[in-house]
């Protein structure tokens, strides 16, 4: 009609925050924008929202999906390569090849969309947003998690989680050309949804009465140990002591309540300056770090908050072609 301009479809880019585990959700969220026929233009993640939004640059989601719904603990551990605790506890070759696997492209450029990983330079604390180079490389360095992953070496960097200076990646999925960035943020609430939780048993419970989350770090540990023992006896001795279940939380349950107070704070932080269009929270605070043998309940909770949000948007200007 004279007089009217139409509104132009715009670009949208997805900035696919960190959380382990809780980076499951990413999968629902996806799926809930393919629903409501939102074409994804761009994708940048970090740490676990790296992992999920490369397999999705390759098409391959739902190949990923079904082999995270098929885990349970024991092959959750499988993905332990364990190395004497020098930069890092597990080198993280396992996962990289379990990636590979869904991941056929062997560069960021080949890939479907433009994607981007967010790392963290641990001589320098700077961001760096890989954008090109080989894609298991970039999303093995995002995933770091200090202490846990060794650090990987790239282009003279000493790279780890990007979750140190950038949980969710708004600004960069703005610099690979989106519009419209649609944020989701895994971490939000989570310290507090935990704090219930924080002290685990005595150890003269029974095995039996142990919550779950405390029996996936006995069982986790004990595999480690396992693992570790074959290779050196004094430090797997060590691991034991570290991971004992008394009324103290051990080395791990400090180290990565540590890691999820920074990105709640930084993340706060980040979003308030790079505030993106569509803000989504799924509610995850009961949902720990191994937890990944929870995947169908994590995706649905993804799913359902991006359906949420998305309902929001009725009879706002369109999103996608």
């Amino acid at each position: 009609m004279p007089g009217i301009v139409p509104v132009a479809p715009k670009a949208v880019g997805l900035a696919l925050g960190s959380g382990s585990a809780r980076g499951l959700a990413h999968v629902g969220v996806l799926r809930a924008l393919e629903e409501a026929g939102i074409a994804v233009a761009a994708i940048a993640g970090t740490s676990i929202g790296a992992l999920i939004g490369a397999v999705h640059a390759a098409g391959r989601l739902d190949s990923l999906a079904a082999t995270f719904r098929a885990l349970d603990w024991p092959r959750i551990v499988s993905f332990f390569d364990v190395v004497l605790p020098k930069s890092g506890l597990i080198d993280g070759a396992r996962i990289a090849a379990m990636v590979r696997e869904h991941v056929p492209s062997p560069t960021i450029d080949a890939l479907s969309m433009p994607f981007a990983a967010v790392a963290t330079d641990l001589t320098t604390g700077e961001e760096v947003v890989i954008r090109s180079g080989d894609v298991i490389e970039a999303v093995r360095a995002s995933i770091s998690v200090p202490g846990i992953f060794t650090p990987v070496r790239r282009d003279g960097r000493i790279l780890v989680d990007g979750g140190l200076v950038n949980p969710v990646p708004v600004a960069a999925a703005r610099a690979l050309g989106a519009d419209v960035v649609i944020a989701v943020d895994l971490n939000h609430g989570i310290v507090g949804g935990r704090a219930a939780k924080a002290l685990p048993p005595r150890p003269a419970a029974a095995a039996s009465r142990l919550p779950r989350w405390a029996r996936s770090v006995r069982d986790g540990v004990q595999e480690i140990t396992s693992r570790l023992a074959a290779r050196d006896a004094p430090a797997a001795a060590q691991l034991a002591r570290w991971a004992d279940l008394e009324p103290m939380p051990n080395i791990f349950e400090v180290l990565l309540a540590s890691i999820d107070i920074m990105e709640i704070t930084i993340t706060e932080a980040r979003l308030a300056q790079d505030r993106p269009e569509i803000l989504i929270r799924p509610p995850l605070g009961s949902i720990r770090f191994l937890d990944f043998d929870r995947a169908e309940e994590i995706i649905e909770i993804g799913y359902r908050s991006a359906v949420q949000e998305l309902s929001k948007l009725a009879g706002a200007a369109p999103l996608a072609p």
